[in-house]
């Protein structure tokens, strides 16, 4: 229904009506609810921002960011207000749920689809746009980050409007000079990306100019986005935190996110996540599906029209971005995420376009094995999962599994069919029933991927006082400080020990196996009951966990004297 309301307005050029943007909006919750609220806090990055936004909260302190005692000094602070915001809107009292951090993400993830829509439409026509918004909307990664309290489905959000902004500005260069309108949105919109993720809305809107003047030869154009005026927007809305964040810190904050974090990245790998170049094109058919491979068959399209405005702005948002992540030496998967709208927008411009070339065999094979594979290989994963990790079956999952596999088939026949908005509706579909399926029964009913949601539930059940104080020894992922509380003590056997002694009536202690031997030479003969076991698997360093929760053993009682 989405994409036959958006296809049949190709005859009002330019503009998409509301209705169509009200249907994109109930695909993205469609697509998005699934999983939104029941799977449990990821490790490391979503617990760490949506604990600092609680603490945020907990504290009332609006500039500095704290994980526990920890200043969170890697990305600014709007992000952490966007998650306490929510959380204080739409939060009860007493409750800690990991989806109130994640609202900021599902809406910005609505806002990119809606932006691209709006700029595929004034780019290509309307059929395109809805096109395109549908893609984005549907791809694995926005698809992950939009369920996630980080900062990247913001950021894209913030980054797609100020790219459709430049875009408007240089497709109408050689018309009248715009008014304040584009140059406002285009300016707020950076303003409030660095103030959401730094530096990296600079790296996208500068790659595209810098492009564009390079293969222009000229660059007059940039006048007409006001830059002295437009500086001085983003002043006034990111220079306020920054300044008092800097006072507070005595400059600190600027040393760690720019000296260490981002620094860091450029420099080597950082957490272990250093890879060669051309990972995110070897990953891209994962990332972008079940579109990637009419994206691998819109090549020739996109190499005939490199010379059509529209074309060549895309192409200048992907390359230099998209050439700087694949030199620096640390990668995620998500990193690339900022240039899919354009992506999407070439994806949908050459499939729609009755007079593209046809993609020779090669291309076409190509494209039919990396497209079902793609698809294949994520059903597949979301089986395989609980197996691995439980060894329990994920019955669900494996009845999917052809039938992902035959949308992808179908989707592919439909393409070379000459049927592209069939191939982009089946492939829909597919996407749906897999999305659905992994986030909403497959991910949350696997309890050895959610260590720090298990031991928390177990802490609540064991709790001997209000005031509880829970120490954990070798297991210190961010998700158990969000579960168990902000004062959580993160050590190692010999400090779980001396937590209990110190306490002896109202503290606990998790503990695993590998700190098990240092716990009990620690506690020096006394005794400790054992009130239950986590068992789980830890993602982040490929290790197997055994949480046991600890309190000391009650004093025996003394008999009162007689006669």
């Amino acid at each position: 229904m989405i994409v036959a309301a958006g296809w049949a307005e190709g005859t009002s050029a330019g503009r998409l009506s509301a209705v169509v943007y009200a249907l994109l909006t109930l695909l993205c919750v469609a697509l998005y609810a699934p999983g939104f609220t029941s799977v449990p806090p990821f490790d490391r990055d979503e617990s760490r921002f949506a604990q600092a936004s609680f603490q945020m909260l907990e504290s009332g302190d609006l500039v500095d960011i704290r994980f526990q005692d920890e200043a969170r000094h890697k990305k600014p602070v709007g992000i952490y207000w966007l998650q306490a915001a929510s959380t204080a809107l739409l939060g009860t009292a007493g409750e800690k749920a990991i989806w109130t951090y994640r609202v900021p993400s599902l809406l910005g993830a609505v806002a990119a689809v809606l932006a691209t829509a709006w700029l595929g439409a004034r780019q290509f026509g309307p059929a395109v746009g809805t096109m395109a918004a549908v893609m984005l909307a549907g791809c694995v990664v926005l698809g992950v980050e939009a369920r996630m309290a980080k900062t990247d489905a913001v950021m894209l959000a913030t980054i797609t409007v100020a790219q459709a902004a430049l875009a408007a500005v240089y497709l109408g260069r050689h018309g009248e000079r715009p008014g304040w309108g584009l140059p406002l949105l285009f300016w707020i919109a950076v303003g409030l990306s660095v103030l959401v993720k730094g530096p990296i809305v600079a790296l996208v809107s500068g790659g595209t100019v810098a492009m564009l003047a390079l293969w222009d030869r000229r660059a007059g154009w940039l006048a007409r986005l006001r830059p002295l005026a437009g500086l001085g927007i983003v002043l006034l809305i990111a220079a306020p935190w920054l300044i008092a964040i800097t006072l507070k810190t005595q400059g600190a904050f600027f040393t760690e996110s720019v000296g260490h974090d981002m620094m860091g990245k450029v420099a080597g790998g950082q957490e272990g996540k250093g890879l060669p170049p051309g990972y995110y094109l070897g990953t891209f058919f994962i990332t972008f599906a079940p579109w990637s491979f009419l994206t691998l068959l819109a090549l020739p399209w996109i190499w005939r029209n490199r010379r059509d405005d529209a074309v060549r702005f895309c192409i200048a948002w992907i390359l230099p971005t998209w050439i700087v992540f694949e030199v620096v030496p640390t990668k995620l998967l998500h990193y690339t995420l900022p240039v899919f709208p354009a992506v999407a927008l070439l994806t949908a411009g050459a499939a729609l376009d009755a007079a593209a070339p046809t993609a020779g065999r090669v291309l076409r094979w190509a494209s039919a094995a990396l497209g079902v594979g793609a698809m294949a290989a994520l059903a597949l994963a979301v089986a395989l999962v609980p197996w691995l990790v439980d060894g329990d079956v994920a019955w669900a999952a494996w009845i999917i599994l052809p039938a992902v596999v035959a949308l992808a088939v179908l989707a592919v026949r439909q393409r070379f069919a000459g049927k592209p908005r069939g191939a982009v509706a089946v492939a829909l579909a597919g996407a749906v029933l897999l999305y659905a399926v992994a986030y909403a029964i497959v991910l949350p009913g696997v309890p050895g991927l959610w260590v720090g949601r298990e031991a928390g539930v177990l802490v609540a059940a064991n709790r001997p006082c209000a005031s509880t104080r829970v120490a954990s020894a070798g297991y210190s992922e961010p998700s158990l400080v969000f579960a168990v509380g902000t004062d959580t003590l993160l050590t190692r056997g010999d400090g779980a020990a001396r937590h209990l002694l110190g306490d002896p009536s109202c503290a606990l202690a998790l503990v695993d196996g590998r700190e098990e031997a240092a716990f009990r030479t620690a506690l020096a003969g006394a005794g400790a009951t054992a009130l239950g076991t986590v068992r789980g698997f830890n993602y982040n360093n490929g290790r197997r966990i055994a949480l046991t929760l600890y309190r000391l053993a009650p004093a025996p009682a003394v008999a009162a004297p007689t006669g």
